[in-house]
């Protein structure tokens, strides 16, 4: 007599230490995990800001079909949420989801008292209860040039003149991952995000994504007469080099420093064995998203999810949002040294 059939049933729950092994190789083999999902990247958040990692797993007959990592993000101005991932602009499911990991993430918010869950990128719910943005992002992706020559001329015309006008000054550019380049870009960044009004992340959190990442992270600066005017930490993965978090000095802008510095970014990564330059996400119809497309870049429209608990509002931490104007007038003109103090207690709750 033949057995029962017994049909195979999809759970979820959430994975433990002993894990880690067969999540890693779920990674490894599937073409849609970014470097946000990487665990040196989410120990990196958790080391560097306190934000508490936890992974769902989706399996079926005890085989991972989707990994769903989270950051708890608590602070006391901006609430508690989960988020995936952390200071990410992807980071959302890998696999092949159902509603089972959906649920499993909101019962761990509730759990986790987390009133709101976010996530970006990847395959999303269409169950009721989730709110889906599909046109406030968009991300900025193209192909590298064979060589310098052919990238510079890849660039459309009014931007080539841009970067041009900035080579006319004979600017050094370097690249590095030692202490010295982490102080100046660390410098540049925190004096660029105050002239735009908002406060600059912790030191801790650029530390541990250089020291967890390895060679796949580093730092590019361009200075003038020693002086270092742009710089950018960079993320390389599969292929692509992302500029994540670069900025300029006011006399970068003169100069034309920050065309420089992506033009030479382009060609350091090809340089490196890059085929593709991420220039990241943008909020559609701003100043960077135009920026990006002034380089060539067609924007790709990016999608996320989120969902609050009792039917609370989501938590708001969009530096464009009414709410938040006068407040970044008032940080465009604190002193650096102050905004520099305050600042990382306030960014690491903007995960």
């Amino acid at each position: 007599m033949n057995a029962p059939f017994v049909p195979s049933r999809v759970t979820a729950r959430l994975a433990d230490p002993g894990d880690r092994p067969a999540i890693a190789r779920f990674l490894a083999d599937h073409p849609d995990t970014t470097a946000f999902h990487r665990a040196e990247w989410m120990n990196a958040v958790e080391s560097g800001c306190g934000h508490t990692t936890h992974i769902l797993l989706s399996e079926r007959d005890g085989a991972i079909r989707a990994v769903l990592p989270l950051h708890e993000v608590h602070s006391p101005l901006f609430g508690r949420a989960l988020v995936s991932c952390g200071f990410a602009v992807d980071g959302g499911i890998v696999g092949e989801p159902d509603d089972t990991l959906f649920a499993a993430a909101q019962e761990l918010a509730v759990r986790r008292h987390c009133p709101s869950l976010e996530l970006r990128g990847g395959p999303l719910p269409q169950a009721e209860g989730w709110h889906i943005k599909a046109d406030s992002h968009a991300g900025f992706v193209t192909a590298l040039a064979p060589d310098d020559d052919a990238q510079l001329l890849a660039i459309p015309r009014k931007q080539r003149a841009e970067v041009r006008r900035g080579l006319g000054y004979n600017m050094e550019v370097r690249t590095g991952r030692g202490d010295e380049d982490r102080a100046m870009h660390y410098a540049i960044y925190a004096e660029s995000v105050r002239n735009l009004g908002t406060p600059v992340f912790p030191r801790a959190l650029f530390e541990a994504v250089m020291d967890g990442l390895g060679d796949d992270a580093d730092i590019l600066t361009v200075l003038h007469e020693g002086q270092p005017l742009a710089s950018v930490l960079s993320l390389y993965h599969r292929g692509a080099v992302m500029p994540y978090w670069g900025g300029g000095t006011f006399a970068a802008r003169t100069m034309r420093a920050n065309d420089v510095m992506y033009y030479a970014l382009m060609n350091h990564a090809r340089a490196r064995g890059c085929d593709r330059f991420d220039f990241g996400r943008s909020k559609t119809n701003t100043g960077a998203y135009h920026f990006k497309r002034n380089w060539g870049f067609e924007p790709q429209p990016l999608s996320y999810a989120h969902w609050t608990s009792g039917g609370q509002a989501p938590r708001d931490v969009n530096p464009l949002s009414p709410r938040y104007r006068v407040k970044i007038a008032l940080w465009q003109k604190l002193p650096l040294g102050v905004a520099n103090r305050l600042g990382p207690l306030i960014a690491k709750g903007l995960a």
